[in-house]
């Protein structure tokens, strides 16, 4: 029972971020980027994620014309394909606002807004550009993949704990993620790792 009303929780607090980085694609702005960096990566995915939209919006507009002799038919499916549309925007609106921030101390590696997960600048062991296209699970590694694909790989020196999307906890020592920017990335990580560069960034958002 405690199970199933927490992995309810969780599908509803997706359910209410996806809306609030919506409003704040719309309003230009992005979420917990405070005194750090940000490295986007929304682009990997942003030409499936329209495609997708396209195809959703053309399915909308032709089962209203299938099914409007039959009106109650007609407004459910209806409700169910915006709906469907602005879950998908909503994955890249997120995608957006949400990008991996590298903070005083910690560098943040997000996805959306299912995955928020810090790791400490000391725990840090090497940070390589690594592109792979495939990926299999395995213990102590976690996989931030975007389109498919990684870029940057992250060794620690000891594990990190990560939430997985319905709230299991996981210890992980190896992580992958994609970003736009890698080569950017890898920079400032290794710079941040030697103490070369300990100011605030410029332009950073509250």
């Amino acid at each position: 029972m405690r199970t199933t009303a927490r992995t309810a929780y969780r599908l509803v607090w997706h359910e209410v971020q996806l809306y609030v980085c919506l409003a704040l694609w719309v309003a230009r702005r992005r979420q917990g980027i405070g005194g750090g960096r940000a490295f986007g990566y929304a682009s990997g995915q942003s030409a499936l994620l329209m495609g997708f939209t396209f195809v959703c919006v053309v399915e909308t507009v032709v089962m209203s014309v299938l099914l409007s002799r039959w009106p109650a038919v007609h407004h459910v499916v209806l409700v169910l394909d915006v709906y469907t549309v602005l879950f998908v925007i909503g994955l890249h609106a997120a995608s957006v606002v949400r990008p991996h921030v590298l903070e005083p101390g910690a560098l943040r590696v997000r996805k959306a807004a299912h995955l928020d997960l810090r790791v400490p600048l000391e725990r840090i062991a090497a940070v390589r550009r690594e592109l792979r296209l495939t990926h299999e699970k395995a213990d102590g590694v976690l996989d931030v993949e975007i389109g498919g694909q990684t870029t940057v790989t992250l060794e620690l020196t000891e594990p990190v704990t990560y939430v997985t999307f319905l709230g299991r906890r996981r210890e992980v020592s190896l992580v992958r993620v994609y970003t736009d920017e890698a080569d950017a990335l890898i920079g400032a990580v290794t710079r941040a790792l030697s103490g070369e560069d300990s100011r605030p960034y410029p332009g950073a958002e509250v």
